[in-house]
């Protein structure tokens, strides 16, 4: 490939990748983000709706650091780019990988610094491509893992986009010595300690020169891979449709209609769609037959990185962790109060249907977590008042959810449960000014 190819097909891409607004692009000043820097740079001259800023992530790993954020400023200062620079502290526990604590690290600021609507970019590229294939292969990863890095995908509240999947590095470094750029080698990456640099300085090469097309057809594996898993998600997104209670939970009855594999992919992806992530393999393997298939009166969980996965009235409950601990507030009429799990506002209000009473003189509203089961409280449209514990069975409520459902309490005495009940001596009469419970629930 010619030089001045490299910059017409990258520019092509980016013609079918981007839609004019903000620009934020990963520069460490290695030679991958040196020449993405420099063509974005001529890219954004040339297209107009385009602004380009430049985020340089200090890890503090290399004694060289502070030189190596020097050089990425003056960088960008030359090509009159905007210039962002974050320090970070890992804090690396034990078998946790300094490399993806890095990574984690680095996209985080991306996170912060990326304008919503706005498109990050990163220098990735094919030989990056052919090592996150072969560590996904070391853990064992299914299609979803051996996708690789996607050309573009949703980040944050914008997007994410890598425009030079599609060359090597041996291309990109031909082309930077070809426009005279100057760049940071990192000793570090020499250092075989690191996986993906055992796999750069031991294996890949042994591959190349077996087979010298094996990045080439690894991309290709991966873009395979990611058209199943795509299709897959499809699949799930049909069966989480006909499975998932209107509370989130998944209903064990329509889950053993489907066949094992479908059954876990549908777990996979409702996981995903809760959390961000998935239980390992052995983890996921358990979670029917250990936790669903239980027996009737046991109250089965796992426990596993993102919480605890439960089964309550025949549906399984993905449960994050909860406060241990949530203490009783103080309410005022027709001001939020930010609570730890929503904003609740009590409005003044004479035309909603369900409203409560405006408190007596002597009455302090207070917002209550984790009363007795013991108290007593009187739903409206019953006739007598129940034990809270019997209601929480009634509203189907979970175990695990009940000291955090929020209460609403006239000098220490039930007036309402948010989002299930209110209570029939605190129920405004028709006609009279009340308060209309307004909460905005965290998603």
């Amino acid at each position: 490939m010619s030089q001045h190819r490299v910059e017409t097909d990258v520019f092509a891409i980016l013609d079918q990748q981007l839609r004019p607004g903000p620009l934020l692009v990963g520069f460490s000043g290695g030679l991958d983000s040196r020449v993405l820097l420099e063509l974005l740079a001529r890219y954004t001259r040339q297209r107009t709706g385009f602004s380009l800023q430049a985020v340089h992530v200090h890890h503090g790993l290399n004694l060289l650091a502070d030189q190596w954020l020097s050089h990425c400023q003056q960088t960008c200062q030359t090509l009159a780019i905007p210039f962002t620079a974050q320090r970070v502290e890992l804090k690396k526990q034990s078998r946790q990988s300094l490399e993806d604590l890095a990574r984690q690290a680095r996209y985080a600021v991306f996170r912060q610094y990326l304008p919503k609507g706005g498109t990050l970019l990163t220098a990735h590229h094919q030989d990056d491509q052919l090592e996150t294939l072969l560590l996904a292969l070391k853990r064992g990863s299914g299609p979803r893992g051996l996708a690789a890095m996607p050309m573009d995908a949703d980040f944050a509240d914008g997007h994410l986009v890598r425009p030079l999947l599609s060359f090597s590095r041996q291309q990109l470094l031909d082309w930077a010595i070809s426009q005279r750029l100057s760049w940071i080698e990192d000793d570090s990456n020499h250092d075989e300690r690191f996986d993906r640099n055992f796999l750069r300085q031991r294996v890949i090469p042994l591959l190349r020169e077996r087979w010298p097309e094996i990045a080439v057809t690894a991309a290709r594996s991966a873009a395979l891979c990611a058209e199943q898993e795509t299709l897959l998600d499809e699949i799930a997104k049909t069966d989480l449709f006909a499975c998932q209670h209107v509370d989130g939970s998944l209903q064990i009855e329509r889950l053993e209609r489907l066949s094992p594999a479908r059954r876990h992919q549908l777990l996979r992806f409702w996981l995903r769609q809760q959390t961000g992530t998935v239980p390992s393999h052995a983890q996921l393997q358990k979670i029917w037959p250990e936790v669903a298939l239980a027996r009737a009166d046991a109250m089965p969980e796992l426990v596993w990185q993102q919480g605890v996965i439960r089964r309550y009235q025949q549906r399984l409950y993905q449960v994050s962790p909860i406060p241990a601990a949530i203490s009783s507030q103080a309410l005022q009429i027709d001001i939020p109060v930010h609570l730890v799990n929503g904003v609740l506002t009590l409005q003044t209000d004479d035309v909603s249907e369900v409203r409560l009473r405006m408190p007596q003189s002597d009455e302090q509203l207070t917002i209550e977590y984790g009363l007795p089961g013991s108290h007593k409280a009187h739903p409206v449209g019953r006739e007598h008042s129940r034990e809270l514990k019997k209601l929480w069975q009634e509203y189907g409520v979970a175990p695990w959810l009940r000291s955090t459902m929020p209460v609403i309490c006239y000098q220490g005495k039930i007036a309402a449960v948010i989002g299930l009940f209110v209570c029939q001596d605190y129920l405004c009469k028709t006609g009279h000014i009340g308060l209309k419970i307004d909460w905005n629930q965290n998603a």
